[in-house]
């Protein structure tokens, strides 16, 4: 059974810093310690308006990590020339509204079929893996599969807000419909990822499932840092993961 890779988001504690504007808390450090927490990996947005994560943090952790980086960005020609100046290990194309508190949906792949695709060669060629974060719906992962994403991150937001309203048939539906597109996914051979809203009540069955390879966590774990510190919630996120992941040993 193949380890399962948790990715760390430190945008929030970009977040807190911007609140009240300097240079603390550092969204570098706190990447370095999720990195000696055992993070396998870090994950930064970098939105349009700039309202978390800085140009200059993204150039701070190209420079200052060891493990890869996930650049988290729109699909836009001003994100696609800076993700082609740093060239970080991944980058996740993500639908962007300026509106929004965070990332409220799944791309729509199926209906900008030819642009994504002549978007995402360059990055390709430029030696980033690319993934394209979707909802669980069978069409955008054929789509995502056409335009030569390497990876898909599956929403898994509507699954974690079944879960905190108490709708135990909403949230198994909506668990029912990413193990499936999981194994579809991983069937036309993309590598399957998870992520959004996941919290210690929730990872497990997600991290349960054999297809998903990576989860990607932040707005929990920094809120969590909060009480506890970020290295024992990452410990803890990891400690319920590998629980899962042991079951299907």
């Amino acid at each position: 059974m193949t380890d399962l890779r948790l990715g760390v988001n430190i945008d929030h504690v970009a977040t807190v810093r911007n609140a009240r504007g300097g240079d603390t808390p550092s969204p570098v450090r706190a990447a370095k310690l999720a990195e000696e927490a055992g993070a396998d990996g870090i994950t930064a947005h970098l939105r349009e308006d700039r309202r978390h994560i800085s140009d200059a943090d993204i150039e701070a952790l190209v420079a200052a990590l060891r493990v890869p980086l996930n650049f988290e960005m729109a699909a836009t020609e001003e994100m696609q020339a800076i993700a082609l100046r740093h060239t970080p290990h991944a980058v996740c194309i993500v639908p962007e509204k300026r509106e929004e508190r965070t990332t409220e949906g799944g791309l729509e792949v199926a209906k900008d079929e030819n642009r994504l695709a002549h978007f995402i060669a360059p990055l390709r060629d430029a030696g980033c893996r690319v993934s394209i974060f979707i909802a669980a719906d069978r069409p955008q992962i054929d789509a995502a599969a056409r335009i030569g994403a390497q990876v898909v991150e599956l929403h898994t937001g509507a699954y974690c807000d079944a879960h905190a309203a108490g709708d135990s048939a909403t949230r198994d539906a909506e668990l029912a419909k990413i193990t499936e597109m999981a194994t579809h996914a991983h069937a036309l051979g993309l590598e399957v990822h998870a992520g959004h809203g996941l919290t210690y009540d929730t990872v497990g069955p997600i991290a349960g499932l054999p297809e998903i390879r990576e989860l990607n966590i932040g707005h929990f774990l920094i809120g969590e840092a909060i009480f506890r510190g970020l290295s024992p919630a990452i410990a803890e996120m990891r400690r319920r993961m590998e629980a899962a992941r042991r079951v299907l040993r």
